[in-house]
């Protein structure tokens, strides 16, 4: 059993020769650096990318969901035509009433439209035709004048909600409520201004000129096959597998299918996107550190390397330390500590990297981006280091624990 302050001093020791030979050591440490810095850099992005998402996803609410038109997988087109699979309004109304685990339900369908206001034209705005309840499955408020209301929709009235974006484009007042505006040289009275979209994922502006009108008013400017989406919000997070269940049970009713009939539907969850979102960022961070990690390796050899070369400098030393009563094992754990203290301290200054491209990505405004370096990744660099210093230093330290020391102490 080896003294405890052998260990200590056989660190110490390798730090000298560390020091010695410091351009030796920093070259051969580099391709630790590189992985450890590369490993580091990738999983703080990947961890603040994760976080960041997240986040976005988690401002939808966690109990919406969208229902969409759906065709089975490999089913012949004339078996489930567009006629047959696209959402109707009947059934809208139905997961509407029937569905009690359902607090809001919504539709929503768009279409791009000449506006003019005065002498300004735009072409190309966005109209999205909506019911009342968009307003709160959305959480997006109206700051001037009023939401839409019921009457609006069942008597399919021609007024309109503006976002801030398309007051300046239009040129329109402030406050534009009164004001009117042509849709499709349609006369449509604003009554009221509704919150921008101003910021999407990664924290990028993506608001644009909006304008909504009722739902019932959009499907006239429409053909009654075109494609529309439901946006429903169950009364609680808990309640959302239950009104999953509810709407498929309801539109597979109204559309006749039989038990073994495939649904011509799709109704997608926001948790079901961030479960899926969360598995698929495990596998591209195991695949991206897998592929930095090959630098880990080339630097475990790159230290090996120089581990050999140092027993043949030391050859002499070996000898001389056997000769006065060193063991074998004192001699392995010598050359194994080297090893270790050499890519652990490269692991320390890869980290140190790590951490400069984790607070320069969180310095770059544009990119909305607040990364750090998780603990359990620095914590898992240094056990590879380690691993890699084990791993890479056992031959040469076998190598000189095995040198006879009559031939050692020859060697010139």
């Amino acid at each position: 059993m080896l003294n405890p302050f052998f260990y200590i001093r056989a660190i110490l020791l390798a730090l000298s020769q560390i020091w010695v030979n410091k351009t030796r050591s920093c070259l051969t440490a580099l391709g630790i650096i590189i992985g450890v810095a590369s490993v580091v850099s990738v999983i703080t992005a990947l961890t603040g990318l994760k976080t960041k998402v997240l986040k976005e996803f988690e401002t939808f609410g966690a109990s919406k969901m969208f229902i969409f038109p759906d065709r089975p997988d490999d089913a012949p087109r004339n078996k489930y035509p567009w006629e047959v699979v696209r959402l109707k309004v009947p059934e809208l109304e139905r997961i509407a009433i029937a569905c009690p685990s359902i607090k809001r339900v919504t539709p929503t369908t768009q279409f791009g439209a000449t506006i003019r206001h005065g002498d300004d034209a735009r072409d190309g705005i966005n109209i999205t035709g909506i019911w009342p309840a968009w307003h709160e499955i959305e959480n997006r408020q109206v700051i001037i004048g009023r939401p839409f209301i019921q009457i609006d929709e069942s008597d399919a009235r021609q007024v309109c909600i503006v976002n801030q974006d398309a007051i300046a484009e239009l040129h329109l007042n402030t406050d534009p409520t009164g004001a009117t505006i042509l849709i499709n040289q349609r006369e449509f009275l604003i009554v009221g201004v509704v919150e921008n979209q101003s910021t999407g994922l990664f924290g990028m502006n993506t608001s644009q000129s909006e304008v909504f009108i009722p739902f019932s008013t959009a499907r006239k400017f429409q053909d009654p096959d075109d494609f529309f989406f439901i946006i429903a919000q169950a009364t609680s997070p808990d309640a959302a597998e239950e009104a999953k269940a509810e709407i498929s049970f309801n539109l597979r009713k109204m559309r006749a299918l039989q038990s073994d009939e495939p649904d011509t539907f799709a109704i997608r969850t926001v948790e079901q996107v961030i479960r899926t979102f969360n598995a698929i960022a495990v596998v591209i961070t195991m695949v991206a550190g897998g592929i930095v990690g090959i630098s880990l390796l080339v630097g475990g050899i790159g230290i090996m390397n120089i581990m050999l070369v140092s027993v043949t400098e030391r050859t002499r030393e070996i000898g001389l330390r056997k000769a006065v009563g060193a063991t074998p094992a004192a001699i392995l754990v010598q050359f194994l500590l080297e090893a270790i203290t050499l890519s652990s301290l490269g692991g320390l200054i890869g980290v140190a990297f790590g951490e400069l491209f984790a607070f320069g990505v969180s310095a770059i405004p544009s990119f909305d981006l607040k990364v750090s370096v998780p603990f359990w990744a620095i914590a898992v660099s240094f056990a590879f280091c380690a691993m890699v210093g084990i791993t890479f230093g056992m031959f040469p330290a076998i190598k000189a624990a095995r040198l006879d020391p009559i031939d050692a102490l020859r060697h010139e």
